[in-house]
């Protein structure tokens, strides 16, 4: 089972790992990429950003945060994001990267498997492609 229930989120980021959810494409400047978003914890509480950053249409590069930013000027260093917000609790920052990006509630995955959720995307929408 790839995504993470409610309970178990919370618990992830309760130990202090991050959270993350692939959101899909999106274009900036007519520039076509992909967004994803994470969260994790940050000082005494949690952190929300938005990732804007190239589409490689390469299902072999699954590691998102080295992925280019999308707009370099929004995003200083490849992977850092543009942050949302930060909150007290796991709870308050769950619910802010849902409200604030589109996240669902239902797709939240361990740190690093956002990947797997591109590499899907880019095979479905080749496959979507082919006559």
């Amino acid at each position: 089972m790839r995504y993470l229930t409610r309970a178990f989120a919370l618990g992830t980021l309760g130990r202090g790992k991050e959270v993350e959810q692939f959101i899909g494409p999106v274009s900036v400047a007519g520039s076509p990429g992909v967004r994803w978003v994470s969260v994790w914890p940050w000082q005494q509480g949690y952190s929300v950003s938005v990732h804007d950053v190239q589409d490689l249409d390469d299902e072999r590069y699954r590691d998102l945060s080295t992925f280019p930013p999308l707009d370099p000027e929004d995003d200083d260093e490849t992977g850092s994001g543009r942050v949302v917000g930060h909150v007290a609790s796991a709870a308050e920052a769950l619910k802010l990267a849902e409200g604030a990006t589109g996240a669902s509630p239902h797709r939240w995955v361990n740190q690093g498997v956002a990947g797997d959720e591109y590499a899907d995307f880019v095979l479905t929408r080749r496959s979507q492609h082919q006559p």
